[in-house]
């Protein structure tokens, strides 16, 4: 088989999906998303890197949309979103991928599928936001609409401290995403979906402040799901349409379980750290399989 792992080829968990694919027999290509080119020129949809088109492969791995301009994360949406027209299996598909960076359309989609989340309200303006704040509870976590590994999410517990962050998010245009804090014991789980199991799980334990990303220094330890765990990370997957997917999962200190996060393009280094499980493997294999 002909893949196409889509990220920075300096990137470890690049590194690893490549060297997964070739020792199970694939002929693996590297590229980044910047040296994509959609050719409309020779009379067919081309989508190349170099000299190599990418509609003749069999399957790509998408490692995560680098930032960039408005325009440049369009244009590598619309890539992925060709490739998947010709025939080619993405995954995670780019609708998945969309929905999942976007925290709104992500939390939309779990709560129309019944799933527990935190109260969230999220808005642009700042009379709006702090009636947000008040009946949240006055005890709040807000956070970036796109983003990931904890940049720019804030935990707020007194008026001033919301009126002072808010408004400043206002002046940059922000969209005010705003959820209700909730209390739990300083750690969550990380459940990683593949297909219709969960392959591998850990919790992660805050080291800082009540972010539990391991990016920022958390603790990460082997955990086994129970079942109503696995059952929750299973559905929010499929609600967001990721057969590839990073959960994340926290009990609160009442006992309640809530999904904080899908991830359509999930790390695993961390969990690969305190766990056996041949992560990278299995994602090409899942590739690599047919439908």
């Amino acid at each position: 088989m002909r893949l196409v792992i889509l990220g920075r080829d300096d990137s470890w968990h690049v590194q690893q999906l490549a060297a997964a694919g070739r020792e199970l027999g694939a002929d693996v290509l590297v590229a980044p998303f910047t040296r994509l080119v959609g050719d409309l020129s020779t009379g067919k949809a081309s989508l190349r890197v170099g000299d190599v088109d990418l509609v003749s492969f069999d399957g790509v791995m998408v490692r995560g949309i680098p930032p960039g301009s408005l325009e440049q994360i369009v244009f590598r949406m619309d890539a992925l979103h060709r490739l998947e027209r010709a025939g080619v299996r993405v995954l995670n598909r780019p609708s998945a991928i969309e929905t999942c960076v976007d925290k709104y359309l992500a939390a939309s989609c779990l709560q129309s599928a019944g799933l527990p989340i935190p109260r969230t309200i999220v808005c642009e303006s700042l009379d709006e936001a702090m009636n947000a704040f008040h009946a949240l509870g006055g005890h709040v976590v807000v956070k970036p609409i796109f983003g990931s590994e904890g940049r720019g999410v804030v935990e707020i517990a007194d008026e001033a401290s919301a009126y002072r962050v808010l408004r400043t998010l206002t002046t940059i245009d922000a969209i005010l995403y705003i959820q209700e804090f909730i209390a739990n014991p300083g750690w969550d789980l990380r459940a990683f979906v593949i297909g219709d199991r969960v392959v591998a799980a850990m919790s992660r334990h805050a080291s800082a402040d009540f972010r539990t990303n391991a990016s920022r220094g958390a603790r990460c330890e082997h955990a086994s799901l129970t079942s109503e765990q696995e059952r929750l990370a299973l559905a929010a997957a499929a609600a967001v349409g990721a057969p590839i997917a990073g959960v994340d999962l926290l009990r609160s200190t009442s006992g309640s379980l809530y999904i904080l996060e899908v991830n359509s393009t999930p790390g695993f280094q961390a969990l690969m750290s305190c766990t056996d499980v041949p992560i990278p493997t299995l994602l090409m294999q899942f590739l690599m399989r047919a439908d």
